[in-house]
């Protein structure tokens, strides 16, 4: 319990002691509400595939789990209390906070808007620490935050907040390459994979205009891919479908996790085309050069954003109605969603209802 005479945020959350990812209650404090600070009253927090490897270790030791965890990083919620130099926001806005919380903001990847790739390394919102390097971070599994205004995010969305909490992983993970290889009218684009960052993709390359096809092993996406925006699907297992396909598309956006051939994919490229691997497989995949050569293709890697084009990324959503579609549970169902998560039987994110 915190004691009463602190001005630390007691905070109520669902951590998971050890790599058997089973959740449970957990109080804990955030900081103080400092003069830049703004404390946010959660809402809503959507489950990733990444609080899923992370949870389980899945990803050490490259990444290291820190228990006690309380994981999520797609929150969207309240401001209930500003510091005394806050200017971006007021009480009673609705507010966003993504994957990372905090950066040196002296680096040149900080000074150029891409926070994200802070050469110090940035604070990630849970299974970190703040930028002393000393301070535990815990993720948006919880009832409240305490952030610099800086690296929060405006929501304008109005109504219901839980199909804009993806927004802050899935919509910036895929708007970003999309807007950096100028996705837009005439441009055809595929999508491979139909899950939580795919049906995402889909969204918004069909809101920027472009022409999208969804690339996937399972014939039963089709109707779903279709109702998403896209005009095409090609089943991938089926060979004359590929042959017919290759040189079609200007650029693939990869959202697959699960290992694939990249040559296969790299072969639907027309000339000069880009694929774009935003999904992140467990182990390495071989490239045979010649996917490269013959075409003068591009394979490309892309992580989520800065905060500027984060905003830029939900300002965008806002105007064009473009939110996530989701699978409301309780915090005690955490554990089913991550199962169900694995076994992609969620069409097509999970999300946290935290009130």
């Amino acid at each position: 319990m915190i004691p009463a005479e602190t001005k630390a945020v007691a905070t109520r959350g669902y951590a998971t002691h050890n790599k058997e990812a089973k959740f449970e209650p957990f109080e804990f404090a955030r900081r103080e509400v400092g003069p830049n600070d703004v404390l946010i009253d959660i809402e809503y927090c959507g489950i990733c595939h990444t609080d899923i490897h992370q949870a389980r270790a899945e990803w050490e030791p490259m990444i290291p789990a820190i228990y006690p965890m309380v994981p999520g990083h797609e929150i969207v919620g309240r401001v209930t209390q500003v510091g005394d130099k806050v200017t971006k926001f007021k009480v009673g806005d609705a507010a966003g906070i993504g994957c990372f919380i905090d950066s040196c903001g002296e680096c040149p990847a900080c000074l150029s808007g891409n926070e994200q790739f802070c050469f110090k390394g940035c604070a990630m919102s849970y299974n970190g620490t703040e930028m002393d390097r000393t301070t535990r971070t815990y993720g948006g599994y919880s009832n409240k935050y305490v952030i610099n205004e800086d690296y929060a995010l405006k929501v304008n969305a109005t109504g219901d907040l839980s199909g804009v909490a993806p927004l802050l992983c899935a919509g910036i993970t895929t708007y970003a390459p999309l807007k950096k290889w100028g996705v837009g009218p005439g441009k055809k684009v595929a999508v491979a994979g139909l899950g939580g960052l795919g049906h995402m993709g889909v969204k918004i390359a069909a809101a920027m205009g472009a022409e999208v096809t969804v690339l996937s092993t399972s014939p039963s996406k089709e109707a779903d891919a279709r109702g998403l925006g896209a005009t095409g699907f090609l089943n991938t297992r089926d060979e004359a479908a590929v042959k017919a396909a290759t040189g079609s598309f200007d650029l693939i956006l990869d959202t697959i996790a699960a290992m694939h051939d990249y040559n296969l994919y790299l072969s639907l490229l027309g000339l000069n085309g880009v694929m774009v691997v935003v999904g992140a497989p467990s182990e390495p995949i071989p490239l045979n050069a010649f996917s490269l050569i013959g075409g003068n293709k591009v394979i490309a890697g892309s992580m989520i954003g800065g905060i500027a084009e984060t905003q830029e990324m939900l300002d965008f959503c806002v105007e064009h109605g473009v939110t996530s579609d989701v699978e409301v549970i309780t915090p005690d169902r955490i554990e089913e969603a991550y199962d169900r998560t694995v076994k992609s039987d969620v069409r097509y994110r999970f999300v946290i209802d935290m009130k």
